[in-house]
């Protein structure tokens, strides 16, 4: 897309009012058969702005290790099993068993998350998400292809350097966008249409080198992370900036569990009290209502130290997905360039 068209596209407030379509959805504004959402505000410009970020030389993986999260975090996804085999004394092969794509450092597709009033992104029938399928399927972000400028907000040195009030990890606080803008105007750091933005909340730092052991080891059962508030004024922030994909170092960008007054609780939710585990999250307005993109665990501390040394905090950034046809989701595969 062109500047001017993404610039021209509804504010939020304009998505809650529709009529047309569910209230908040950008379904149609990028057409009728759309498979990218918001990763069509990746333009020429986005390329080229962050091509003129690249200064230094510098080359960072946002990609965790392979055994870098044990056990795992989520109760439906295990670690990968690897193995090696060999033809002869000079040859070897390999395959990998229970390769979870959303395990580490990951992307998520569109098929991810469904709402549970609307369904998924642009009303795409899920009895269509097969294997090997293509609507919505992670191979059209691999195909897209995802390269742009890329911002990092230092969330986690801002609170800690500048409020002296580090993150609760422990507890699972709640962010709001407000306190990111906070962070994002210490760094004298702009976002400008296109851009992908990741959040550092510090969490990978704390889970590798201060939580302790019968922490990590339990975070599939208490799980308590720390990340955005679930709000429509973040949902509001997320569209408004025209974010092409959204990127974190923490379990689901947003806080896990979702506060008790999430607006993204269903009205059964709220009046049961009978909670899932996806009960009130906000993945249901992000991805199937706005079409973006979301990363998580993706390993930015060396990057951060680096964008803190010279105070640039923009850069070259390249995502690139497994071209799964029909895949859910895929590891990131990100570099930064800077």
């Amino acid at each position: 897309m062109l500047r001017d068209e993404i610039l021209a596209m509804p504010s939020y407030a304009q998505l809650l009012a529709r009529a047309d379509a569910p209230a908040g959805s950008s379904w149609g504004l990028f057409g009728p058969a759309d498979q990218l959402g918001t990763l069509n505000f990746l333009s020429r410009d986005s390329v080229l702005g962050g091509v003129l970020a690249v200064r230094s030389g510098e080359a960072f993986s946002l990609d965790l290790r392979s055994d870098a999260i044990s056990p795992s975090l989520a109760p439906t996804r295990q670690p990968l099993e690897h193995h090696i085999f060999q033809r002869n004394d000079f040859h070897h092969d390999e395959w990998i068993d229970k390769l979870y794509t959303q395990y580490g450092s990951q992307i998520d597709g569109l098929r991810h998350i469904g709402h549970p009033d609307h369904g998924f992104y642009n009303g795409y029938d899920p009895a269509e998400f097969k294997p090997g399928t293509e609507l919505l399927g992670i191979h059209h972000f691999a195909a897209a292809p995802i390269a742009g400028r890329g911002v990092l907000i230092d969330l986690a040195r801002y609170c800690a350097e500048v409020l002296g009030a580090p993150i609760d990890h422990l507890k699972g606080q709640a962010i709001p966008v407000a306190l990111v803008d906070e962070a994002c105007a210490a760094q004298g750091a702009e976002i400008c249409p296109g851009d992908i933005v990741i959040l550092r909340f510090g969490w990978l730092d704390y889970y590798r080198h201060q939580a302790p052991e019968e922490i990590r080891a339990n975070l599939v059962q208490n799980q308590f992370h720390p990340g955005l508030l679930q709000s429509h004024d973040t949902v509001a922030w997320l569209w408004d900036k025209r974010i092409s994909l959204i990127a974190s170092d923490n379990f689901a960008l947003e806080c896990w569990p979702a506060v008790p007054d999430s607006p993204f609780f269903t009205r059964e939710e709220r009046e049961t009290g009978v909670h899932g585990a996806h009960a009130g999250i906000m993945h249901r307005a992000i991805l199937p209502l706005l079409g973006l993109p979301i990363g998580e665990l993706w390993d930015v501390d060396a990057l951060a130290e680096a964008c803190a040394r010279d105070r640039r905090y923009d850069f070259l950034l390249t995502v690139s997905p497994m071209p799964l046809v029909g895949g859910v989701g895929s590891p990131a595969n990100a570099i930064a360039l800077r």
